[in-house]
């Protein structure tokens, strides 16, 4: 099995990157003509990308290719969120890349809607990525349905999921929803609730922080605000039901970059000899998170130094738990790739 990456970036969203993505990648996998790509563009090709995706395919020797515009781009060489560019992984030798074939094994699903859609969230596992408006590709044509599934063959896969979430206090009890507002949790308004568990520089604030702090289910789901209302209560983007518990969470940058090395561990365990990576990450972390720079990449490429990983920022995660497919916010999911026995 032979695999390959390259991340390429230019003064314009032009096809010549993701053909140079493509050639770099199959370069460094040491292939002639791959037998899959992974393609992914950044923001700049939005409006026009079936040229720089049919000429990936042109400089791969395939039409096996798949992938998104995404917020950003990464591979184990670095990272790029503010110019154009193009990042590609090739696969070879052994493995290969394809439309899914029955109902086993795990593919690697992408959509460019705002939430994870309703028949994906039953059935196979997927592991992909969400971004709102973004174009989407398989067999190197432009999905009309803003999405699309593949499957790794010779290949088994291992996946992790690092949240990056700091819990705090206790469990909750949620006693009185409307609707997506929940009005009193604990035997307080919702929103005294949270600033009571909040740490003392953050409960002082006169507004709440609520693009660092989430609910978490009790399933471990992470749970993000879209509102604080002038009645107490805070807006939910997904349902809970009264009677449900629930813990507060807070989004710190040192508790993101442990629980994300934390993550890595028992993946490694799982798969042991990797010969590739998929990484789907947020744009909520990443460098405009951590400052400069992505600690979870460099997670990544310090468990696994020297291991070709292809990554992507967007606005949504997909990850496979407990038999059943959800979508998370401000969470990384890491795929590792091994020769099937």
């Amino acid at each position: 099995m032979k695999a390959g990456t390259s991340l390429v970036s230019g003064l314009e969203a032009a096809p010549a990157l993701a053909a140079a993505a493509v050639r770099n990648a199959l370069a460094r996998a040491g292939l002639d003509q791959a037998a899959g790509v992974v393609l992914f563009l950044s923001g700049e090709f939005s409006r026009h990308p079936q040229p720089a995706v049919l000429a990936a395919a042109r400089q791969a020797g395939c039409l096996q290719v798949f992938g998104m515009v995404a917020n950003g781009l990464f591979t184990e060489s670095g990272w790029s969120l503010d110019q154009p560019a193009a990042a590609a992984l090739v696969v070879g030798d052994g493995a290969a890349l394809r439309l899914p074939v029955g109902e086993a094994g795990t593919r690697m699903a992408l959509a460019g809607t705002a939430t994870l859609p309703a028949e994906w969230q039953q059935g196979p596992l997927r592991h992909g990525l969400v971004n709102a408006g973004a174009g989407v590709w398989q067999h190197s044509r432009l999905a009309e349905s803003a999405r699309c599934e593949a499957e790794f063959t010779g290949v088994r896969c291992a996946a992790a999921l690092s949240t990056g979430l700091q819990l705090l206090g206790d469990e909750q009890v949620v006693d009185a929803v409307h609707a997506y507002d929940v009005a009193r949790i604990g035997g307080l308004s919702a929103q005294d609730s949270l600033r009571r568990a909040l740490p003392p520089h953050l409960r002082e604030r006169s507004e709440l922080p609520l693009h660092r702090v989430s609910a978490v289910a009790a399933d471990g789901r992470p749970i993000p605000f879209l509102a604080a209302n002038a009645d107490g209560s805070l807006t939910f983007a997904l349902p809970v039901a009264a009677g449900e518990p629930i813990r507060w969470a807070l989004r710190q940058p040192l508790a993101a970059e442990i629980d994300m090395r934390t993550s890595l561990e028992p993946l490694a365990a799982a798969c042991p000899n990797p010969e590739f990576a998929l990484v789907f990450s947020c744009i909520g972390r990443g460098p405009l998170f951590y400052g400069n720079d992505d600690l979870d990449l460099l997670a990544c490429r310090q468990r696994f130094p020297g291991l070709p990983l292809l990554g992507a920022y967007g606005s949504g995660q997909i990850v496979a738990r407990e038999g059943r497919n959800c979508q998370y916010q401000n969470s990384v999911v890491t795929l590792l790739f091994a020769p099937s026995p």
